[in-house]
């Protein structure tokens, strides 16, 4: 099918504001769960995951950490200046631009970016108990790297880390939709129990219903759990304005996967089930990496470096031939050659996957999801999971049995 051609409005369903849930239930496993099997839709609670989920099969958790990315500062005239980190831009690399003591720098979205041509912003700070001076310059230079980007370059006179700076006075941005200010609860609430890769403007919804509990049944049942990381961008909230989806461009999101884990997809013939749609991303991505790197070696021009197989957004839909390509088991077994032959745990790249019907799922064999915005691209990744059409019947399910919707709402399993 034409899947740039898709229509987004053919993607719109009416969901009244009283259905999006804006704070999480105090219990975060008590939360509904739709089970869709067979082509049908039911209702249960999330405490029975353990049950619905074959022994021995393996379950895929994206562990990124929401990071308090908002900073307000106030000009000399009073003017208000918000600056939201989007990602690093010196150092690069997530772990070590937290870990920077004195400066570094973000790509950030602006806001009263009209207030801030010139000068450098400040406020006073209280880190540790001790009082510092943070500053924000806005690098003319490189002002717009595009989608309205600033790159900001931050200094604080504490001796303490990046990552300390914005624990001590960094805002949790929560999603914009809930029309209301970040609340101190939302600091515990809006992670996963398994967060631990700082890097994330959102939080991969579908992971906070998990507890200690539902992780322990899981384990008792024998299944495998594994960890990839994919840090949330603030394209998470950004909408489909275009008619169709061939000219909405997705931003590229940072992905690290350990060398354990793709031995894992090996051992489980490249199959999976994915806890939310940034690890279905994660997963499905894999194996675009893994035709670069089959690639790349074939030509001796494989060197190991961040970056050589990052994943575009149409990579997917680009093949001439599909039916020439290595099944998932042949892909896997090369990305780890690659990763061996380079002396990688870890591999680091980003992708822009869009994934919409006409789409063909390498790794993702069952999904945990919440429900999603109309016209978003989660709901496109959804239809093309369960089949075109039925995502209309799944949701008029949760919409006409009480089901809460969005972030903090409540969660489906799906399982074509």
């Amino acid at each position: 099918m034409d899947t740039r051609g898709i229509r987004i409005e053919e993607y719109d369903y009416p969901l009244p504001e009283e259905r999006i849930a804006g704070h999480p239930l105090a219990q975060r496993d008590g939360s509904k769960l739709l089970v869709w099997q067979g082509g049908e839709a039911r209702e249960d609670v999330f405490t029975s995951l353990p049950d619905l989920i074959p022994a021995g099969e393996l379950m895929l958790f994206n562990n990124t950490r929401v990071i308090q990315a908002r900073l307000r500062f106030a000009k000399e005239t009073g003017a208000r200046v918000e600056t939201f980190l989007l990602e690093p831009a010196e150092p690069r690399e997530y772990t070590e631009n937290f870990a920077r003591r004195g400066e570094c720098a973000w790509l950030c979205l602006v806001g009263g970016l009209k207030r801030w041509k010139t000068g450098e912003l400040s406020r006073q700070i209280t880190v540790g108990g001790k009082e510092a001076l943070l500053t924000a310059t806005r690098d003319r230079a490189q002002a717009d790297t595009g989608g309205g980007q600033v790159r900001v370059t931050f200094r604080w006179t504490a001796d303490c880390s990046w990552a300390e700076v914005l624990e001590a006075v960094g805002e949790l941005p929560i999603p914009p939709y809930l029309n209301r200010e970040t609340e101190e609860s939302d600091k515990t609430s809006y992670q996963t129990v398994y967060a631990r890769r700082e890097g994330s403007v959102a939080a991969p919804t579908a992971g906070l219903h998990f507890t200690s509990r539902v992780l322990e049944a899981l384990d008792a049942k024998g299944i495998d759990r594994e960890e990839l990381t994919l840090h949330v961008g603030a394209g998470t909230f950004r909408p489909v304005k275009s008619e169709t989806i061939g000219e909405h461009e997705m931003h590229a999101e940072h992905v690290a996967v350990k060398r354990q884990t793709v031995e894992k997809l090996i051992l489980h013939h490249g199959r999976a089930t994915a806890v939310g749609t940034t690890s279905v991303r994660t997963a499905e991505s894999l194996y675009y990496m893994a035709l670069k790197a089959v690639r790349l070696m074939a030509l001796g021009a494989d060197t190991g470096e961040s970056g050589e197989l990052d994943v575009s957004q149409w990579e997917p839909y680009e093949t001439s031939n599909p039916s020439a390509l290595p099944d998932t088991e042949t892909a896997l077994r090369a990305l780890l050659a690659y990763m061996d032959r380079h002396e990688l745990d870890t591999l680091h790249a980003s992708t822009r996957i869009i994934i919409a019907p006409g789409y063909k799922f390498r790794i993702v064999r069952a999904m945990l999801t919440n429900f999603h915005q109309p016209q978003s691209t989660l709901l496109l990744l959804v239809s093309a999971f369960v089949g075109e059409g039925k995502w209309r019947e799944i949701y008029d399910f949760a919409l006409g049995h009480g089901f809460r919707f969005l972030s903090y709402g409540d969660a489906s399993l799906l399982m074509p």
